[in-house]
């Protein structure tokens, strides 16, 4: 339990989402399924380590406000989660790297954006997110993610504007959490509640233009619709942090945001792979199990 809680073991799955929702939009199952399987790999390897080096560079400031963590309590050493913070960014690397080797003559793209990835993951992680620009770190991180995703894609099936697209609406979607949890250990501002707020409704706003990169009556109509329900999700949660922000509100609206990407990311999909889109949606049910027992914010 303590590993688990270490590596936010729940929140994984919404970086395998991102991967699946990539890969499903770039039709990479199809062609090549093994390297697909390593870019989840790769993906959930860096999420997990970003996590171990966020708690290692955190240390002292857990000691004071989070002393139940598992490094500050002393559950975990801080040599064991440098020793598992390297393993798990190399592995990622190397799964990374495996996956080029689905395109002939191999890709570095994979490997190129993973170590861009563990770049910014260790920016992040080793200082940025104290500073004004910590969302904006955060959701870089998630816009690399997605570009991994869709690295196996030839260029002229997925046009660089469609990967950026993409990666944009999920790494500004991020942007918003991550601005909406920065003082979710104390009572939150009101108004970087609201901007938050303002940061994820944009990154929806975006993806209702996902359309225009498919020709007419490609998309099913009810696309537009399965994002307004998606916004109804989250809406609840995050009203209530908004009108009572104290730790124990946000959080929970955290909670259900982060793990809301996984529908999200299903819904996103959708666009391009019609029904086989609702695939991310398995990935949620043990994410909410885990949830259950595991601190996920």
């Amino acid at each position: 339990m303590p590993f688990a809680r270490l590596l936010r073991l729940p929140n994984v799955f919404t970086a395998f989402a991102d991967i699946l929702m990539g890969t499903l939009v770039a039709g990479s199952w199809a062609l090549c399924p093994g390297a697909c399987l390593c870019l989840l790999a790769a993906s959930g390897c860096l999420y997990l380590g970003g996590m171990v080096w966020n708690d290692y560079f955190d240390f002292e400031e857990d000691n004071r406000e989070r002393p139940f963590r598992p490094l500050p309590s002393g559950q975990i050493s801080r040599r064991s989660a440098i020793a598992i913070g390297v393993a798990l960014l190399g592995a990622g690397l190397f799964f990374a790297a495996i996956a080029g080797l689905a395109r002939p003559g191999w890709s570095a793209w994979p490997f190129g954006i993973a170590v861009a990835l563990v770049a910014a993951i260790l920016a992040y992680d080793g200082g940025l997110k104290r500073t004004p620009f910590g969302p904006i770190a955060m959701g870089t991180c998630r816009l690399l993610n997605v570009l991994l995703a869709l690295s196996l894609a030839d260029f002229d099936a997925i046009p660089w504007l469609l990967r950026w697209h993409l990666a944009l609406i999920v790494g500004i979607y991020i942007v918003g959490i991550t601005w909406f949890a920065r003082q979710e250990a104390n009572k939150s501002q009101p108004l970087h509640l609201r901007g938050a707020t303002g940061v994820m409704v944009l990154a929806i706003v975006l993806a209702l233009a996902l359309p225009l990169h498919r020709a007419p009556g490609q998309v099913t109509v009810a696309f537009p619709y399965l994002l307004v329900v998606f916004l109804a999700i989250l809406a609840p949660a995050i009203v209530r942090a908004l009108r009572k922000p104290e730790s124990k509100q946000v959080q929970s609206a955290v909670k259900v945001a982060i793990l809301g990407l996984i529908v999200f990311d299903g819904i996103l999909a959708t666009a391009f792979a019609g029904v086989w889109g609702a695939t991310s949606l398995l990935l949620l049910p043990p994410a909410l199990l885990l949830g259950k027992y595991v601190y996920s914010t």
